[in-house]
């Protein structure tokens, strides 16, 4: 699933010469129509208990349009002529739509956090499900140095002709998408039967009157503007100012896994030992002073270039590993936190509403990003490119200092009641 938010900016900018604008405003807008539908599936399947539990139906009817819509998106040239960028650009809107639509299976998905697993087992849970998520992400990633740095030579070469090694790789992502889903829900219990009295709407408005939910989504949602620019320009990056040769993908790509993995688990050790707060500030802080060093992308360096590379990817996949490690937790424990206070568990509706605001605010950032990239060109390497293409970085850390002053004076993400469970 990583790969169509990591690669797509780079298919269809690079690969099928449409406008950076114009990718930015499609995937924007794909991002809104998943904040509707996580928001929506997240919500409605609080309301029914059936003898597959809340969550499993939703996860086998929407899978199968997930895999499918995936296909499609990625591959135009099944029944397009990839010579016209404006077509593209209409298939592009067309199946973002679609895909993120059936994304919705996730908060679902996510809401077994809270109703399956306990407070003291959810940073473990996390890590487990970051770290083979990212084993997924690595792959794609492997994928994307590989494939997409000669994917676009192919097609300007021969626009007609789908390289087979894309084609037959997006397909079967595109089938393992729908099998895993499938598995998962065979495989994971269902969940222990709890009541809920409120309608829909007392539920929302519920949700709505917890001051310090609507505060951590809101940081949630500002500090996504940046990071979903990161996880965005960090291919186009390497490929575009980097400029580097095949071998140092693979060298790239296994840094990216094995740093995933390593900061995955560094970061759940701070949670636990230093609480979520402090962690996420930590984090906030580690890529404040990691973004500006995109910068030096301006800066000739020969053969230093890939020692600079490598370091600079490094520090970006310990930003975003500690990143993703934590909204899960977060919005678990504040569920949880309401059930004390209220006795419902609103396990859907607490995982569903933030991806409202999350997308809306990751919608302004690849809209924001489509711009950046759009700047005044400066000569990078004997080439001509865009200096939004290093200057996404320091515009990143300056929203995230932002969100970490925010997120110290506002935020309450380690509760009471966690102290007296725990002792």
């Amino acid at each position: 699933m990583g790969f169509a938010d990591f690669a797509l900016a780079t298919l269809y900018i690079l690969g099928y010469q449409v406008s950076s604008i114009l990718v930015g405003v499609a995937l924007g807008l794909g991002k809104l129509t998943i904040a509707a539908s996580q928001f929506i599936f997240g919500w409605i399947s609080d309301y029914k208990y059936t003898r597959w539990g809340r969550r499993k139906p939703y996860l086998i009817v929407l899978s199968p349009i997930l895999g499918i819509s995936f296909i499609f998106l990625l591959l135009p040239g099944l029944l397009l002529d990839l010579s016209n960028p404006f077509t593209l650009f209409i298939w592009l809107i067309f199946w973002y739509q679609i895909f993120n639509f059936s994304y919705g299976i996730t908060s679902p998905y996510q809401s077994w956090m809270v109703e399956q697993f306990d407070l003291n087992s959810r940073p473990m849970t996390s890590q487990y499900q970051n770290t083979i998520g990212f084993f997924g992400t690595a792959v794609t990633t492997i994928f994307s140095f590989i494939v997409l740095p000669n994917f676009s030579d192919k097609i300007e070469a021969n626009p007609g002709v789908i390289p087979p090694e894309f084609l037959y790789s997006v397909i079967i992502f595109g089938i393992i998408v729908i099998i895993l889903f499938y598995v998962t829900t065979f495989i994971m219990p269902t969940e222990s039967y709890h009541k809920i009295e409120s309608s829909s709407v007392e539920r929302l408005k519920a949700i709505l009157r917890n001051k310090n939910y609507l505060l951590v989504t809101g940081m949630v949602g500002l500090a996504s503007i940046a990071w979903v620019m990161v996880g965005s320009l960090i291919l186009l990056f390497i490929e575009k100012v980097l400029q580097f040769e095949s071998i140092f993908y693979y060298i790239i790509a296994g840094i990216f896994l094995i740093g995933i993995l390593l900061f995955l688990y560094l970061w759940r050790k701070l949670i636990i030992n230093l609480g979520k707060k402090r962690t996420l500030l930590y984090i906030f802080l580690f890529a404040i002073i990691t973004l500006p060093f995109s910068l030096l992308g301006l800066v000739p360096m020969n053969n230093l270039s890939f020692i600079y590379g490598l370091i600079f990817v490094s520090a970006l996949t310990g930003c975003l590993g500690g990143w993703f490690l934590l909204p899960n937790i977060l919005y678990a424990d504040i569920a949880e936190d309401d059930q004390i206070k209220t006795g419902e568990l609103k396990a859907g509706t607490y995982q569903g509403f933030p991806s409202i605001i999350l997308n809306l605010f990751q919608s302004i950032g690849l809209i924001l990003m489509g711009f950046i990239l759009e700047l005044p060109e400066v000569s990078i390497k004997s080439s001509n490119i865009s200096i939004g293409y290093v200057l996404w970085g320091p515009i990143c850390a300056l929203i995230l200092v932002g969100v970490y002053f925010y997120s110290k004076k506002f935020l309450l993400l380690d509760f009471t009641w966690e102290n007296n469970r725990n002792s």
